[in-house]
């Protein structure tokens, strides 16, 4: 999640956000928070879809698929800073405010259903993946099926037309009358 998107959150301005995680450095390696490249910066803004209509009722109507960057007092030059799941919840030891903390147990939910839901994702492209073998062993056994069908009628052709060649053969011998 990006600096601004949690301050948002966390209901404090960026500048306060990024100085009370600055403050506390020791307690976000790299693997926990980073800070954009330009290049990455540049290419996540062309990302973004900002469109919100207003409603009649001055409410905002969320599309769903449209990303909202609350980033209106960041100066340009500043690349933002990232901070992953072990990130977020270093915040907690960071902001201590009532709706930091509240904020805190919710993001940290979101994540363990993100999880959950990365787990049955991966169980049920398993199970697609164990049912197209047995799919590819069935299609196997039908093409031999199929072939052995396909002999035994030749054969019952070929005994049919043996067959018809010899009851429709020139007899010979005494012919009735």
């Amino acid at each position: 999640m990006l600096d601004f998107d949690l301050a948002e959150l966390y209901n404090v301005e960026t500048k306060v956000f990024n100085q009370a995680v600055k403050r506390n450095i020791e307690s976000f390696p790299a693997e926990f928070m980073f800070q954009l490249t330009r290049t990455e910066w540049r290419l996540m803004r062309s990302q973004f879809v900002t469109s919100y209509p207003q409603g009649a009722d001055n409410q905002v109507n969320e599309l769903s698929q449209n990303v909202r960057v609350t980033q209106k007092k960041r100066r340009k030059d500043l690349l933002p800073y990232a901070f992953t799941e072990h990130g977020v919840t270093m915040l907690a030891s960071v902001l201590k405010s009532p709706i930091a903390r509240k904020m805190n147990i919710a993001i940290i939910k979101a994540f363990i259903a993100m999880r959950k839901m990365v787990i049955q994702y991966s169980e049920v492209i398993k199970v697609i993946d164990d049912l197209k073998e047995r799919i590819e062993g069935h299609d196997a056994r039908l093409n031999q099926i199929y072939d052995a069908l396909e002999n035994m009628l030749d054969k019952k052709a070929e005994e049919e037309k043996k067959l018809r060649a010899w009851s429709e053969r020139e007899r010979i011998g005494f012919k009735k009358q």
